[in-house]
């Protein structure tokens, strides 16, 4: 994981704040913490949980992933299978079996490209419902999802 890097997170902070327009008191109200607790995050005198990190990520209308990694609880390659992860199952034009299906190809490709996925998602889904195993080839796995698309198959 990232080392910690309050001050770096606390700098983030304060010019998310500036951009959105708000004050420490408007975004302190918004996250439901205190003014001087978020002050002293901006100043890098606290390390917030990843909790409040998440609401004050909301209030600014921000990735709270990318305040974990400014705070050293998320490494960036974490965040980014996260959020390629979320972005897929948030997709309302597929249905569920072809977000699973995305997401083992997904899965396959890290493997082969030597990352290990942090969940074995693709691994617990089962058989019995015609999805195709991760191990299966990217080319499989795109004709499995295709006949989704074609009620004739």
């Amino acid at each position: 994981m990232a080392s910690l890097n309050v001050g770096n997170l606390g700098e983030y902070l304060r010019e998310q704040r500036n951009a959105a327009q708000l004050s420490l008191r408007q975004l302190a109200d918004a996250a439901g913490v205190s003014n001087p607790y978020l002050s002293q995050i901006e100043r890098g005198l606290r390390k917030p949980s990843a909790e409040v990190l998440q609401q004050v990520a909301k209030a600014l209308r921000i990735s709270a992933e990318t305040l974990y990694v400014r705070a050293g609880i998320l490494d960036e390659r974490e965040r980014e299978e996260l959020e390629t992860r979320a972005v897929i199952l948030a997709d309302p034009s597929i249905n569920e079996r072809q977000k699973n299906v995305l997401l083992q190809i997904y899965d396959s490709f890290r493997r082969e490209n030597g990352f290990v996925p942090e969940t074995d998602e693709a691994d617990q889904t089962p058989e019995a419902d015609g999805v195709p195993g991760a191990d299966e080839t990217p080319d499989a796995l795109k004709a499995e999802a295709a006949k989704d698309d074609n009620p004739h198959s």
